[in-house]
């Protein structure tokens, strides 16, 4: 049994999806494998609505995934997300998930690849 922020989590597996669970967090954390603007993220991930886009990012940063780094010095305003070291350590289970994605796309012949 694990325990986050008063919230308990019986296995290691149900805390990992704490951090990477959902629709588009491990979506996301692929994409920031290298450091991306916030414009380059939106465009990378064009199905994801902007409003969810950035709460995940918000809660990916709260759980220390992700840092936002602001760049004021002149306009226009610049936003660049980029994996913590806590979230670098996803990185070879994110790229095990797309790995067994891409395989089981290949294989099943009711899933087709949509360009």
């Amino acid at each position: 049994m694990y325990s986050i922020d008063n919230k308990a989590y019986p296995c290691a597996t149900s805390l990992t999806m704490r951090y990477i669970g959902g629709k588009w967090k491990a979506v996301i954390l692929i994409h920031l494998i290298e450091k991306k603007r916030y414009s380059e993220l939106r465009k990378e991930c064009k199905v994801i609505t902007e409003r969810t886009l950035s709460l995940q990012l918000k809660e990916m940063e709260e759980d220390g995934l992700i840092t936002r780094t602001v760049h004021t010095a002149k306009p226009p305003l610049k936003v660049d997300y980029e994996l913590t070291d806590f979230g670098r350590t996803l990185i070879p289970l994110l790229q095990s998930i797309a790995e067994w994605g891409t395989q089981t796309a290949q294989s099943n012949q009711r899933i087709k690849v949509l360009r």
